[in-house]
């Protein structure tokens, strides 16, 4: 069992790696290649920053329909380093917080009659699994790109005890560290 959660651990974390990477290839491969019309387009939406903490909100909440690298990118055109990190430092809050939302929502729907008839159907197994490997799931999700909303309503729904969820989904705010740092570093390499 042990031996299955390092594994379980360790292709995750490749996998968020490989992720990262992928994003600093694009960012500066848009850096060099883009068309800047195209980007003064997308400006009015740019400097509206309500709007851009908005839509990441709306993002979050529909199971992180737009990864949050796209929202950290988008704080980088601050270029003053108190007001990135101000700007990431909101984006992981709401991030954590859409997290917890998540939890609850999760743990409220798993007392209908729709997820109790699925989980006898076809969940059974599901409940005890997220029982073992919860916390690492929780990590895998709060580091990576594994959508955190999403898990976060099935760690609710399996009714994980929400204190320890809660703590280790503050492993959210390392992501966010971390990316920020990888891009503001790359900001200025390229």
């Amino acid at each position: 069992m042990r031996k299955a959660k390092i594994q379980y651990i360790i292709r995750n974390i490749l996998k968020g790696l490989a992720w990262l990477g992928l994003f600093v290839i694009l960012y500066i491969l848009s850096k060099k290649y883009i068309d800047f019309n195209f980007i003064k387009w997308l400006e009015p939406i740019y400097a509206n920053t309500i709007l851009m903490y908005t839509i990441f909100l709306v993002s979050e909440i529909i199971v992180g329909i737009i990864p949050p690298e796209v929202f950290i990118i988008w704080a980088l055109r601050s270029e003053d380093i108190q007001t990135f990190a101000i700007m990431v430092s909101i984006l992981a809050v709401i991030s954590y917080l859409t997290g917890l939302l998540g939890y609850l929502i999760g743990h409220y729907l798993s007392r209908s009659l729709f997820y109790r008839f699925m989980k006898r159907k076809f969940l059974k197994k599901l409940d005890s699994r997220l029982q073992i490997f919860g916390m690492y799931l929780i990590l895998i999700a709060a580091l990576t790109p594994v959508p955190f909303s999403g898990t976060s309503m099935l760690i609710g729904s399996v009714n994980y005890p929400f204190k320890r969820f809660s703590f280790l989904a503050l492993t959210r705010f390392l992501r966010f560290v971390i990316y920020a740092l990888v891009f503001w570093e790359l900001g200025f390499i390229s």
